[in-house]
């Protein structure tokens, strides 16, 4: 059925425009946005709808921003089946339509956002979600820096006779790597091709990139983006790049994965937060001089998300892989505590001129939804600064040596965690709240129907 609105079409937008008039090559346009679990959906439209998916907008299902990590649609609380499955009206996101250099055609890509019949912003799409934090911040008169920070593993296209990933072959020798030197630039020199080709695609989307890092595995590797004055471009940026690994990945006869724990015995991945925060005048918040370093307000914040980290985890680590990332004494934290220049807390103050005064939020997997996860930190600030909570004293040393008995460190429980959260609801939305975790419970459930090989090993025991 057609999924165009009968509008009139409006003037060309200048952004269009002069893409056409940069790219006449193109005919095909895709028209994506990232889910609730941060996968990517959409429609791939010919080029002459351009103007509609500017000015009318396109039809899209509401309930598509509530499907499980495989396409299913659980009903959650009512919406996908029970309400009718109603449209929900989506048009492009300013300044994001760009080239697809990975693309084996001209072809080009455009975000989305949502509104409702009303011509709010739809409630469950995640960036709206994170808009109604940065709302709040902004009533205190404080505007958000944010930076991701993704790991991510290059892995063959082809799988295990047990069908887990492995390594891919060397460009450089032909064979798989067992081992890596973490920041090693002969693993950086072994895949420079396809890494100098996600920055130049990264570079060709507007995604700003910065330091490029061999990881603690075999085929695991760093990208840091560039700060944002402006969250939902940051968590843009995350989901754009994503994008383009994988792309680039598969140009190159390999896959990418932002899985959390790919392999039981290797670094899982994260994908920390680096933010501070701009008072009215534009200055950092965050900076409390040489001497102190943190500002009072800064100390709230931490505060704030140390508070609120155990609701969090639901979001921060959304799968049940999710949770094998955790252990002690591997750089990920497990405690709820900030520090100075280390890498062993969950909320880390780098090595920083003042102006660039800022939180590392190091908790969040790979696998997390960055308008979410981010979502979450800001809420958490703004309730510490509202609340003026003191985060105690900086940790020093190793904080990784035990788990924090108060965060939940098993899916099912964190979920029933999130259940009983009285702050988050507040800021991300109650029904929002309500709705993932029926989308993702119902999602648990189907994924333990399966037995695991693991089960077979342990519990068939033929006679």
């Amino acid at each position: 059925m057609p999924d165009t609105l009968s509008k009139g079409r409006d003037a060309r937008q200048p952004e269009v425009a002069e893409f056409l008039k940069q790219h006449p090559e193109i005919r095909s346009v895709d028209a994506i946005f990232p889910d609730l679990c941060g996968i990517v959906r959409g429609k791939r439209y010919p080029i002459d709808q351009i103007d509609k998916i500017f000015n009318e907008g396109m039809a899209f299902p509401g309930s598509s921003f509530l499907l499980d990590v495989l396409g299913e649609n659980h009903d959650p609380t009512g919406l996908g089946f029970s309400d009718g499955d109603p449209d929900s009206l989506a048009r492009a996101v300013p300044e994001t339509l760009k080239p697809v250099p990975w693309s084996p055609k001209p072809l080009a890509q455009v975000m989305l956002t949502f509104a409702s019949a009303d011509g709010k912003p739809f409630r469950y799409e995640p960036r709206n979600v994170l808009a109604r934090v940065v709302e709040r911040l902004a009533e205190l008169k404080l505007r958000p820096v944010v930076a991701f920070e993704l790991e991510f593993y290059l892995i063959d296209s082809k799988r295990t006779a047990n069908g887990a990933p492995q390594p891919p072959l060397s460009p450089l020798t032909g064979e798989r790597d067992e081992a890596t030197q973490v920041y090693g630039m002969a693993d950086v020199d072994a895949f420079d091709e396809v890494l100098e080709e996600i920055a130049r695609c990264c570079a060709a989307q507007g995604i700003p990139t910065g330091a490029i890092s061999a990881e603690y595995a075999p085929g695991q590797f760093e990208i840091n983006l560039g700060h944002v004055a402006d969250p939902m471009m940051a968590a843009d940026h995350c989901i754009l790049f994503q994008r383009v690994v994988k792309g680039v990945a598969r140009r190159h006869a390999m896959q990418a994965t932002f899985m959390a724990k790919p392999y039981p015995k290797n670094a899982g991945s994260g994908m920390h937060m680096h933010i501070s925060m701009l008072d009215e005048s534009g200055a950092n918040a965050f900076d409390g001089g040489a001497e102190e370093r943190a500002s009072a307000l800064m100390k709230h914040a931490l505060g704030g998300m140390m508070e609120t980290m155990a609701e969090a985890m639901p979001f921060l680590a959304p799968n049940p892989n999710s949770y094998r990332r955790f252990q002690p004494n591997i750089f990920v934290p497990i405690r709820r505590c900030w520090g100075f220049e280390n890498r062993s807390v969950a909320l880390r103050i780098p090595m920083s001129d003042g102006n660039a005064r800022r939180v590392e939020h190091r908790v969040a997997g790979a696998d997390a939804n960055p308008y979410l996860a981010l979502a979450t930190a800001l809420a958490g600030m703004h309730y510490g600064i509202t609340q003026r909570i003191d985060p105690g004293p900086a940790f020093s040393g190793n904080a990784g040596f035990a788990f924090d008995e108060a965060l939940p460190w098993r899916s099912r429980r964190a979920f029933d965690m999130l259940a009983e959260a009285k702050i988050l609801p507040d800021y991300l939305g109650a029904d929002y709240v309500e709705t993932y975790t029926a989308c993702k419970l119902a999602e648990m459930d189907k994924f333990e129907l399966e037995p695991s090989p693991l089960e077979y090993r342990w519990y068939l025991q033929p006679e």
